[in-house]
């Protein structure tokens, strides 16, 4: 049987337990920490936050931490109205929003880890340059040919109501470091975010490049090492369908094959 042996600095180790701070309901905060400035393992820190004091969300919590017990924690938020995107975390062992994911949801403690399979910056903040570079890759944007009119393009009411569930994407990366096919071809197949944004434009009937589009996407990995496995659309805290989406590209690939 073969056996693999992980790197010495890849194993987490148990980290530091910060002090309870006074009051009577203490939830508490297991987090993933690792600083690429020195040497140290990754490490899991616990710390306890005091809910009478607290906002009801992950999020919340996290600020206080960083506010009122250790200002070294490193993570990304900014709207806190889930709609940038920026605190995407694994958080109870599923990737979801930290702004919109309710502390109370949880029994025990709560886990916090960066997104999965992506490097690590620091602590909380994983690496997304590949993520936007395959997002750029699909270039989402109108693509036209016809004059450009006066005003604007115009659009019907049902053609617009076809980008419903697609357009309200916010990147979060939830959906792609959660594919197991994007774990494993991490450089080659697009993942179910890209792919549901090139649904959203390939769906627009403003849009005159479907053909290149599809071309693009026309490979054994950009599209097509997606099995189906529809953990994209289980965490997904928009509530869009990336499945769906990918499967509407493929059934268009097959469409065109017989125009």
């Amino acid at each position: 049987m073969v056996q693999f042996t992980l790197p010495k600095n890849s194993r987490i180790t148990e980290g530091k337990t910060w002090p309870k701070p006074d009051g009577g309901r203490l939830k508490e905060f297991r987090v993933y920490r690792w600083n690429p400035d020195d040497a140290d393992n990754p490490r899991i820190d616990t710390y306890h936050v005091d809910l009478d004091t607290c906002g009801p969300m992950v999020l919340d919590g996290l600020i206080k931490i960083k506010n009122e017990q250790d200002a070294t924690l490193t993570f990304r938020r900014s709207c806190r109205e889930g709609i940038c995107g920026s605190c995407a975390m694994n958080i109870g062992g599923a990737n979801t929003l930290a702004c919109t994911k309710a502390m109370e949801d949880f029994a025990g403690a709560v886990t916090i880890h960066p997104l999965p399979h992506q490097p690590v910056v620091k602590d909380l903040v994983s690496d997304l340059s590949r993520f936007y570079a395959q997002y750029d890759s699909i270039e989402p944007w109108l693509h036209t040919v016809s004059p450009e009119p006066a005003i604007e393009w115009r659009q019907s009411r049902p053609d617009r109501e076809k980008l419903n569930g697609y357009y309200e994407c916010i990147l979060c990366a939830c959906c792609s470091t959660s594919c197991p096919s994007y774990w494993w071809n991490p450089d080659r197949f697009l993942g179910p975010a890209a792919l549901l944004m090139a649904y959203r434009w390939l769906n627009d009937s403003r849009d005159e490049a479907k053909g290149e589009r599809l071309d693009k996407l026309e490979d054994p990995f950009r599209l097509y090492r997606c099995h189906t496995i529809l953990n994209c659309t289980q965490v997904c805290p928009k509530g869009l369908n990336p499945a769906k989406a990918i499967a509407e590209i493929k059934k268009l690939m097959v469409e065109r094959r017989f125009l």
